[in-house]
């Protein structure tokens, strides 16, 4: 397996991996209607960055391609986003996993706005 190779599939890992992670993280959410909503929206984001990271993965054009990751770029950030209300609004305790969470979504939309650029740059 090439070192390109390597990278998509430890990628593609590292994306399901948060979104399992998130899932599991949003039982620690108090009990409240915001948080109901939240939870919502934040496993809606969080599942669709390793879906969409996927789709990119099988474009059949660069076209595709780009516009798959533009995807994976605005669901990773607003995976942050939601991760950033919770901290905000003091939602959970179990901070140290928050922290973490929100570092690897941070990690993960600089990864793919920094390929969208070189795919932006490559069209």
């Amino acid at each position: 397996m090439s070192e390109k190779e390597q990278f998509i599939q430890k990628l593609k890992k590292r994306t399901k991996k948060m979104a399992v992670d998130v899932i599991a993280f949003c039982e620690s959410l108090k009990r409240c209607k915001a948080s109901a909503v939240i939870t919502y929206q934040l496993v809606k984001s969080a599942t669709s960055v390793g879906a969409n990271y996927r789709a990119v993965c099988r474009a059949r054009s660069k076209a595709e391609f780009y516009s798959k990751l533009c995807i994976v770029v605005e669901e990773a950030d607003e995976t942050e986003y939601w991760l950033e209300i919770i901290q905000e609004a003091r939602l959970s305790d179990k901070i140290n996993e928050l922290i973490r969470l929100l570092k690897e979504s941070n990690e993960i939309t600089k990864i793919m706005t920094r390929a969208k650029d070189t795919a932006y740059r490559a069209k």
